[in-house]
C-alpha cells in the first residue's frame, strides 16, 4: 500500500537526531546557511550519505584549514599537512592518519562550539 499525506521520517539514531536539531538552531541563531546545508545532508538516508577518503581531503585542502564531512571519513590515502576535520563518524585508520599529520579529527558538535558562525569552514564530499 502506498503512503499518503505528509509524513517525516525520523532518524532512529538519537545522537544524529540531536545533531540535526542543533545544526538547525545554529543556522537560525547565527544566520549561517552552512549549518542548514550540513543538516540537510545528514537527514538523507545512510546509504546516500557522503563518504570521503583522507586522500581527497589532502588533495582539496591547504595546511591548517577546517573541513566538515556530513558523513564518514575513511582512511584510504595519505594526509601530508595538518587539517582540522569534523565529521559524523571516522574510521580508526582515518583518525590515525589525521593525527599523525598534525591535524585534528573532531565531531561536528565540537566544531559548532569552536566556530558557531561557520566562517572559513569547507564542506567536503
Amino acid at each position: 500500500m502506498k503512503r499518503t499525506g505528509c509524513f517525516r521520517v525520523k532518524k532512529t539514531n538519537l545522537v544524529l537526531r540531536e545533531l540535526i536539531e542543533t545544526l538547525h538552531k545554529y543556522a537560525k541563531k547565527y544566520n549561517a546557511n552552512i549549518w542548514a546545508c550540513i543538516a540537510e545532508e545528514l537527514e538523507r538516508p545512510s546509504r546516500k550519505r557522503r563518504v570521503v577518503n583522507v586522500s581527497r581531503i589532502n588533495r582539496y585542502t591547504k595546511p591548517n584549514e577546517c573541513v566538515v564531512v556530513p558523513g564518514k571519513v575513511l582512511g584510504a590515502g595519505k594526509l601530508e599537512h595538518p587539517v582540522t576535520v569534523a565529521a559524523f563518524s571516522f574510521s580508526k585508520t582515518a583518525i590515525e592518519k589525521i593525527t599523525m599529520a598534525g591535524g585534528r579529527a573532531i565531531s561536528i558538535f565540537k566544531l559548532l562550539e569552536e566556530r558557531p558562525t561557520g566562517s572559513s569552514v569547507k564542506i567536503m564530499g
